[in-house]
């Protein structure tokens, strides 16, 4: 009998009466506080794993897992060491590589780049550029004059599909008047956008025979790239890598990017405690929305307990006013939160073009988009915590409606 009761005189004090509106107005606030809390965790904590995912895809679509090396920066013999190398159990792929740096010039403009030279079947079997050809064709990519390049580079070199694009090595040609920087035309066969502005802005792919000449690597190549069926298998495989014949080094993604992806962890979790004070402050709203409910309400509790109401029952009719604010909050932020995660690219498509600036800057952030990557059990721990926070907030008010003397609290009555 009395469960029932409780639930209802609990929903009585909850709503708002002239004489007791402040009260109602704190334990709005304290909803509200918890649900943007909820929602904003959500938010930050997803985006996180998506920047995080979509960086950690695009870097390992484009760069190798592990990439082997020589003594110097030639590397000869490579086509057996690639051979070697697809017979360790765990790689999928081996790729002789040149990489070098350049100068890109067309149309009177210049920009830095980084060339790969590679077999055409090699960048062929890339996916994250066969499936991101913004123009052209990988069919073209062939001979010694044809080059694939980052779609932003074009559009910096104001370059299309035929265009000439030169490039210039920083290591010239020693003549008799000096060293002359090196350079050479391409024709531009396809132009690709993978949606990280470093690679769609730097990155030009050139067959490997091209690169040989360009960067005067006759027979040898920078090194050979592998792909690897788990990424984090990489320290497990080292040892069988490094025991082949001509292997000199030994490079890993993990080694290259250790540093900006350690950075993006310590970020996620500064903002996680960040972020939890929004919770445990709207938690704090709801202790002092109670406690004043409480003194409110001392005469009708003093009323209860001389009618046969137990100190266990004032406990949890209080209990629950304060529980059903952390609930009700704790539910609209997780429907808010996922909400927006699921539209965010749209929300802020929809926000610069109401204010016309530009809330999302690609080279800035690296990425064309904002990602957002819910993970289940992230979201579930914020809402556990929440409605931890919000039930441990109405023990001490709930605790102190319980000592109230009703003999004291009639007295002036």
């Amino acid at each position: 009998m009395f469960g029932s009761l409780e639930w209802t005189i609990a929903a009585r004090y909850l709503r708002s009466r002239r004489r007791e509106g402040f009260i109602s107005i704190i334990a709005w606030f304290s909803l509200i506080g918890i649900a943007l809390g909820v929602a904003t965790l959500i938010i930050v904590m997803s985006v996180m794993n998506g920047f995080r995912t979509e960086l950690l895809d695009r870097v390992l679509g484009l760069n190798g897992h592990m990439v082997v090396r020589g003594l110097d920066t030639r590397l000869t013999g490579f086509d057996p060491i690639a051979k070697a190398l697809l017979t360790i159990d765990g790689i999928r792929a081996a790729a002789p590589l040149i990489e070098g740096q350049v100068m890109a010039t067309a149309n009177k403009q210049a920009s830095g780049a980084l060339v790969r030279g590679m077999w055409a079947r090699d960048l062929r079997a890339r996916a994250i550029i066969a499936d991101n050809l913004y123009s052209g064709s990988l069919a073209d990519f062939q001979g010694k004059n044809n080059v694939v390049i980052g779609h932003r580079l074009a559009v910096k070199l104001g370059l299309r599909i035929g265009d000439g694009i030169t490039l210039v090595s920083p290591q010239g040609t020693a003549t008799a008047f000096g060293t002359v920087p090196r350079m050479k035309t391409y024709r531009v066969a396809a132009t690709f956008m993978v949606g990280m502005y470093e690679y769609d802005s730097t990155f030009i792919y050139m067959p490997l025979p091209a690169a040989q000449v360009f960067f005067r690597l006759p027979d040898a190549v920078s090194g050979v790239e592998m792909f690897l069926d788990n990424p984090d298998d990489v320290h497990r495989l080292r040892g069988a890598v490094q025991s082949l014949p001509g292997v000199a080094r030994v490079v890993d993604w993990q080694q290259v990017n250790s540093h900006f992806f350690q950075a993006l962890q310590v970020e996620r979790n500064v903002m996680f405690l960040i972020l939890t004070l929004i919770i445990l402050i709207a938690a704090f709203n709801i202790v002092s929305s109670l406690i004043m409910l409480v003194n409110d309400k001392g005469k009708a509790i003093a009323i209860l307990r001389t009618m046969g109401a137990t100190r266990g029952m004032i406990m949890r009719i209080f209990m629950i006013s304060g529980t059903s604010i952390g609930v009700t909050g704790t539910i609209a932020g997780f429907v808010l939160g996922v909400a927006f995660c699921v539209k965010i690219d749209s929300i802020r498509r929809w926000l610069e073009s109401l204010t016309g600036t530009e809330l999302w800057s690609p080279e800035i952030r690296f990425l064309s988009r904002i990602p957002a990557e819910v993970n289940n059990s992230e979201v579930l721990s914020v809402v556990l915590m929440a409605l931890a926070l919000s039930f441990l907030a109405t023990l001490y008010p709930a605790w102190r409606a319980t000592r109230i003397d009703p003999v004291e609290a009639l007295r002036y009555e």
